[in-house]
């Protein structure tokens, strides 16, 4: 069962690692994003934390499965 974990957790570390951030420039080009005086939206601010989360539920995910692996 350990190894299909330690799997399951590289993949999700890959996923999140390769999707999320060109979700990235696709939100910040879109219309709500800013403001008529160029601020940053909500919209902005809670997808960039949503993004910023997911990579570092990535790292997360890298540790533990290389703690799995080494221990």
């Amino acid at each position: 069962m350990e190894p299909l974990l330690i799997v399951l957790l590289f993949a999700n570390a890959v996923f999140n690692v390769v999707v999320w951030p060109r979700f990235y420039p696709r939100i910040a080009k879109d219309p709500r994003a800013r403001n008529a005086a160029g601020k940053p939206t909500p919209f902005l601010i809670v997808h960039t934390v949503l993004i910023a989360i997911a990579l570092v539920l990535a790292l997360a995910s890298v540790i533990a499965a290389i703690a799995a692996l080494i221990g």
